[in-house]
């Protein structure tokens, strides 16, 4: 009796577990794999065609018109604004400044960013090394916008610190209207960005050189290296995806500079300090040549692209791999 009770209540037990428990899952084919991923994907590329690359064709577009964009009136002109491009002697003097202001960015914002980051790195005390990494990341936080009109301020040649400073240390026929003359103007644009750039990339290669095993280092020092060569055989070959990225990042910004130069001069003193991206504006919002315009852009698109993908390609061949 007791027996026949207690199977009667496993079987009850059992036939509830199995209305409770859910039906086991098919297993899911890789088409529905596939497809669900897909749709995590789409949007983002929906957002990316309609918000890149679509405006990149017109913009192509735009620059084989003559195009008033007051009156709208469109006319199809071929590659005459291209013609117009290779002849006009400013572009190529804005792109002479970009080329500039791209070097002299890889000398400081490259290269000596990794010697200083390096050097930051070797420093025993963790206070210091915080630092100093808080030190030369703070310009960075201040926008350009900002640091053009500081250093508007300080260039002045009658109130500004900098020919007072000259002044005060036995140098004042050093003395100059810095933003004012040709010879120095863009320079003199370029120090300031150079100044306000400089900590962020030097932070970002501290995080790099952070990431190298401290064993390599040990081992080094064991074997007698000096920090010079431990820089060059060691922290140079392991930090060049790094490298890599802020080359692509600071020629990319060479060839995009607008905020610094129209703060401080809008591409004076006579055009000296043009740069692509001004002589863009004023060629489209002052001249009313849209299609003039769209044309500069088009120049700007092919060289940053045509310099990511080169260095793209060299850095997939010389990948670090741990």
């Amino acid at each position: 009796m007791l027996l026949t009770q207690q199977s009667k209540t496993e079987e009850r037990a059992t036939v509830a577990l199995t209305a409770v428990a859910p039906p086991p899952r098919s297993p899911r084919r890789p088409g529905a794999r596939r497809l669900v991923g897909l749709s995590w994907i789409v949007p983002a590329v929906v957002v990316l065609a309609v918000f890149v690359y679509l405006p990149l064709v017109q913009n192509l577009g735009f620059s084989t018109l003559e195009w008033d964009i007051y009156s709208g009136s469109q006319i199809f002109i071929g590659a005459d604004n291209y013609v117009k491009l290779a002849g006009d002697p400013i572009f190529w003097s804005s792109l002479g400044n970009n080329v500039l202001y791209a070097v002299i960015s890889l000398a400081i914002q490259v290269f000596a960013a990794i010697a200083l980051a390096a050097i930051i790195e070797s420093i025993r005390s963790d206070r210091w090394r915080r630092s100093l990494r808080a030190i030369y990341f703070i310009p960075s936080a201040i926008s350009l916008t900002v640091a053009g009109l500081l250093f508007y301020f300080i260039y002045e040649p009658n109130l500004g610190l900098l020919n007072h400073l000259l002044d005060g240390i036995g140098l004042g026929a050093w003395a100059q209207p810095w933003l004012g003359q040709e010879s120095t103007a863009m320079v003199a644009i370029i120090v300031m960005s150079q100044w306000q750039g400089f900590g962020y990339s030097t932070l970002l290669f501290a995080v790099a050189i952070q990431r190298i095993p401290s064993e390599l280092y040990e081992a080094a020092s064991i074997d007698g290296i000096g920090p010079i060569r431990r820089f060059f055989t060691i922290t140079l070959p392991l930090v060049r995806e790094m490298t890599g990225l802020m080359i692509i990042v600071t020629i990319s910004g060479a060839f995009q500079v607008f905020n610094e130069v129209m703060v401080m001069t809008s591409g004076g003193p006579n055009n000296s300090t043009q740069v692509l991206g001004t002589w863009l504006y004023r060629n489209g919002f002052v001249r009313n040549d849209f299609g003039y315009a769209a044309a500069i852009a088009t120049v700007i698109f092919v060289i940053t692209l045509g310099i990511a993908l080169v260095q793209l390609w060299i850095n997939r061949r010389r990948r670090v791999e741990w």
